[in-house]
């Protein structure tokens, strides 16, 4: 079996590397890329499934961080999303303790009521942690409770480090521009890629990382696209790095502008900052104007722009073809999930790896997931636009007014109802991230389980205080996220 992969980038050094480490022996795998071709390469920060990533790989933590200039990543700090002024964070881990049958949601918004609850953000070990710029990479003790993390990195110096792993498994490197996708006149699969007019790259299975391009999935084979703007109407952003200046934060930053947003990603050597705005309420040069005016230090380079048009490809496994990255769609990075749709594309392909030409059905059940993931996240990133609460902007008195999509309103009519959050099949998002985010945006319950009336107002009180109590003791013994990262590097150095 030839594997060829169109398109280098982090998307087709991803698969490169995983095809390299679970591939059946005498595979064949060929990448082509051209230098002339830049990658967008924004997408620095993570989601805790990475590990299973880098794990599936055998790659050092220490080392990864070394070669990518990463940092940890808690959580995402939402700045003025609800209203100006006002932040909530969206943290990996667990928030509260399950009492009895519940979950904790339905004791907090009972004690809420009570008078009893404290911010959500006290009952959060990531994100009290976040806020005093500390972590620990697994549990402190025995009886800790757990923190998961992920990371913030440069995405084009990791997708180098996935190369020299590649490479060394033996993926062979084409440098070439593609100007022809050559398809077999009786089947309609695709045969070959055309380089620079002369080479010809043959293959059994292609691999499209050619990027909004979609050069083999659209180009070639006329997929077709679902165009989701009419939910995530933002349709550029710009790129922007920083020199590095303010807090070292263990957390990604959202911060809500007047026709988008901005992000605030901090690495070893630099901050990476971006602008996602919609183009119908803000100018480019507005837009640059305000991503500039918000940075923590000085401008390494002159934004990059970007456009796009959020939705997804009609079909992600086409023929011979299987389109990942952005060659298979965009999602906004709100919640820093660019990576890991790559990540969960390549798992699943593993999985149903075809030894030749693969069945339809198992192609029909990949899209079938895969849709069924690209439209639960599309729905969660809608929730944080139409839950605003940023009265007198058009942009998001526009955002507060919009049609939801049928998936959404039944999430959010159940919570409304009884604060119940159900999580479907697989979904990415838990039913605590879910929970973060409706109650971070003030997103109101008529009620909670009745259940939770059974336990004491007294017992309650004290159970809360108590949880809170060992969370800040956790954190206050925990090391600087800056101490943890330099011990890192420094052990790989020696």
């Amino acid at each position: 079996m030839r594997y060829v992969i169109a398109g280098g980038g982090t998307a087709g050094w991803m698969a490169a590397a995983a095809l390299s480490r679970f591939a059946p022996p005498g595979t064949q795998i060929v990448l082509v890329e051209s230098e002339a071709i830049g990658t967008v390469g924004v997408g620095e920060a993570t989601i805790p499934q990475i590990h299973l990533f880098n794990g599936a790989l055998g790659l050092d933590e220490a080392e990864f961080l070394k070669e990518t200039s990463g940092s940890f990543k808690l959580g995402i700090e939402f700045a003025g999303w609800r209203a100006e002024g006002h932040s909530y964070m969206h943290a990996f881990g667990n928030i509260g303790r399950q009492m009895g049958l519940l979950p904790f949601q339905h004791h907090w918004l009972r004690a809420a009521r009570l008078g009893l609850a404290k911010p959500l953000q006290r009952y959060s070990l990531n994100e009290l942690a976040a806020r005093t710029m500390r972590m620990q990479r697994g549990r402190r003790t025995a009886q800790s409770p757990e923190m998961p993390y992920a990371y913030h990195f440069d995405a084009g110096m990791y997708a180098a480090y996935l190369r020299r792993h590649a490479e060394a498994r033996g993926v062979v490197r084409h440098e070439g521009l593609i100007d022809a996708v050559e398809r077999d006149g009786q089947t309609g699969d695709i045969a070959a890629l055309r380089l620079d007019g002369e080479r010809r790259i043959a293959g059994d299975f292609f691999i499209d990382c050619t990027g909004f391009r979609g050069l083999l999935i659209e180009g070639a084979l006329d997929t077709g696209f679902d165009d989701w703007t009419h939910y995530l109407p933002c349709d550029r952003a710009l790129a922007v790095p920083c020199a590095s200046g303010g807090d070292f934060t263990p957390y990604t930053r959202s911060t809500a502008r007047v026709a988008g947003w901005q992000w605030r990603i901090p690495l070893q050597h630099r901050i990476g900052n971006g602008h996602v705005y919609s183009s119908a309420f803000l100018s480019d040069d507005e837009a640059a104007s305000v991503l500039l005016a918000n940075l923590d230090g000085k401008p390494l380079a002159d934004p990059r722009p970007l456009r796009f048009t959020t939705g997804m490809r009609r079909q992600h496994w086409n023929r011979n073809c299987l389109a990942i990255g952005l060659a298979a769609g965009f999602m906004e990075p709100l919640e820093s999930t660019s990576i890991h749709l790559v990540q969960s594309a390549i798992s699943r392909f593993l999985a149903m790896l075809p030894a030749g030409k693969a069945d339809p059905a198992m192609v029909d059940h990949f899209n079938a997931q895969a849709r069924f993931e690209w439209t639960r996240i599309r729905d969660f990133i809608v929730l944080h636009y139409w839950a605003n609460q940023r009265v007198g902007q058009p942009f998001w008195d526009g955002m507060r007014a919009m049609g939801l999509p049928e998936t959404l309103r039944a999430k959010l009519a159940q919570w409304q109802a009884t604060g119940f959050i159900h999580r479907e099949h697989e979904e990415l998002f838990t039913e605590v991230g879910w929970f973060q985010v409706l109650a971070g945006q003030g997103v109101e319950t008529q009620g909670y389980n009745p259940i939770a009336d059974l336990l004491p107002e007294d017992v309650l009180r004290d159970l809360l205080a108590r949880h809170e109590a060992e969370l800040v003791e956790e954190v206050r013994q925990m090391p600087r996220h800056i101490e943890v990262i330099e011990q890192m590097v420094r052990g790989v150095a020696a």
